[in-house]
């Protein structure tokens, strides 16, 4: 996707001037222009790096540590058979083009959500919605049809915030939310444009305005921050860091995503459906390796498909540890004494080319044979995702707490497992925390066990960012780019 810079430097001396003059704007470079500015309408993690939390708000938000915390809901209760919530709301919300927020809207946005023509990128999360009420204006019950455990989190999500339907048809373009945010403008190409939203009814942002400047290449970005035209980046290339590092103008932000990356493995077909070859596999898997050769050394090793940051996490890298001995010893009790060969499909991302480089030279050493196949994300999309005609591929998983995706056997790795599924079943329908953590752990033991999947890394969050700024969340537990707490300092 081609960016026109070259209009955002034309602008770069006034802007830093106003910035030296009274230092409450700021510039984030990002790598891609989102497709729309609505995060209920569409799946793109762009969308919500821009509005998320910024210009909308949900019922709860999810923070820098992956809690629930309140929204524009001030306090919920949950019925004893933990089927209803009753939600009071904030007083004194007002939308963006000055609309009163109260229970109406909330109940149209999930009326919208349910609808038949919602094009909700994750309906699924609110389908056991079995009911809203509008209590008051400042009071909604939502009744669900089965217990959901991490019901307030989904309601956390970019895919959830509150929309008013005055403005809902025109927000792809023009978003109209709660927010600390107000949408300016969008120069398609180039940057959108948010400035400070005065009668925002919750603590007060540091910053009068940011600007979202597209740039997807790294050179470009690299000169844009040495340059002073962008103030800092969210996740800049781990291969170019070094420029920063060192450098006292800049801080070098390194923490985790959400994005687990996998050997993704096609647990239905032969010879994978054999637990000893997915064992040997794992064996084979020399983590530091990829991580210093595909994220140039800051990634960080998982053992299970759950991110290092998240509470519910447990290390289980040693499952299965480096050991070549042990995988050639596996293969031959699985009936594979001279290996075998296979096919690795790399979707066009560095990370996944890298290491599947990576991968079948590690492979080789026990006999197993890769041949790498490059596609393009709409290929790996119909081949891999869709029509499961793949033998292995290597994929990041952003979507926060996506372990149930393993109970479903007709997702595409083929994962079949009903003591798996039981255990899902119930994880979902608790909502007491401590119990939650340990169905959690013992879910993420089952898959490690099982080696369903080759468990690589957790993609970095490896943030550049104006030695002055302070605010910027290390770690990203949800997507999202938030501004609320972003402040320079002297």
């Amino acid at each position: 996707m081609l960016k026109a810079f070259g209009i955002v430097l034309g602008m770069s001396a006034a802007l830093a001037g106003v910035a030296q003059a009274a230092p409450t704007e700021v510039r984030i470079g990002v790598a891609l222009e989102p497709p729309m500015l609505d995060p209920t309408a569409g799946a793109a993690e762009a969308i919500d790096i821009v509005v998320y939390q910024n210009i909308f708000e949900g019922l709860t938000r999810i923070d820098q540590n992956g809690a629930v915390q309140p929204g524009l809901a001030e306090s919920w209760t949950i019925s004893d058979d933990g089927l209803t919530y009753t939600f009071k709301l904030h007083d004194g919300v007002t939308f963006h083009d000055g609309t009163t927020f109260d229970a109406d809207d909330v109940k149209f946005t999930f009326d919208r959500i349910l609808g038949e023509n919602s094009v909700n990128a994750h309906k699924e999360f609110y389908t056991p919605i079995k009911s809203i009420t509008v209590v008051d204006p400042l009071t909604v019950t939502m009744t669900l049809d089965h217990v959901i455990g991490r019901f307030l989190f989904d309601l956390g999500r970019g895919d959830a915030v509150i929309v008013a339907p005055e403005s809902a048809d025109n927000n792809a373009n023009e978003p109209i939310g709660t927010g600390p945010f107000a949408f300016v403008q969008w120069d398609k190409g180039s940057r959108v444009v948010l400035e400070a939203y005065g009668p925002y009814w919750g603590e007060p942002v540091h910053l009068t305005k940011a600007t979202y400047v597209f740039i997807s290449d790294t050179a470009t970005v690299t000169n844009a921050l040495l340059a002073g035209d962008i103030d800092g980046t969210n996740n800049f290339a781990a291969e170019a860091l070094a420029v920063f590092e060192g450098n006292p103008q800049f801080k070098v932000l390194v923490g985790t995503t959400e994005g687990e990356t996998i050997l993704a493995t096609n647990n239905r077909k032969a010879p994978f459906d054999n637990l000893k070859v997915r064992q040997a596999m794992a064996h084979a898997i020399d983590r530091k390796a990829i991580i210093d050769g595909a994220t140039y050394g800051y990634g960080v090793p998982i053992g299970a498909p759950f991110a290092p940051h998240n509470p519910y996490y447990v290390d289980l890298t040693n499952t299965y540890p480096f050991d070549i001995a042990a995988a050639k010893a596996l293969l031959t009790e699985a009936g594979y004494p001279d290996g075998f060969a296979a096919t690795l499909k790399l979707p066009p991302v560095a990370y996944a080319r890298l290491s599947g480089q990576i991968i079948a030279s590690q492979f080789a050493a026990i006999g197993i044979k890769l041949s790498l196949v490059n596609v393009e994300w709409a290929q790996w999309l119909e081949d891999v995702y869709t029509n499961k005609d793949f033998d292995l591929t290597i994929v990041s998983h952003v979507e926060p707490f996506d372990i149930g995706n393993y109970a479903n056997p007709d997702y595409y790795f083929g994962y079949d497992n009903k003591q798996f599924q039981a255990l899902i079943e119930t994880l979902n329908g608790t909502t007491d925390e401590a119990k939650r953590k340990e169905l959690a752990i013992e879910a993420q033991t089952i898959l490690a066990n099982d080696a369903v999947n080759g468990y690589l890394f957790e993609l970095a969050q490896t943030g550049v960012w104006n030695a002055k700024l302070t605010g910027m969340w290390q770690n990203s537990p949800i997507e999202g780019l938030v501004l609320r707490d972003i402040a320079w300092t002297e």
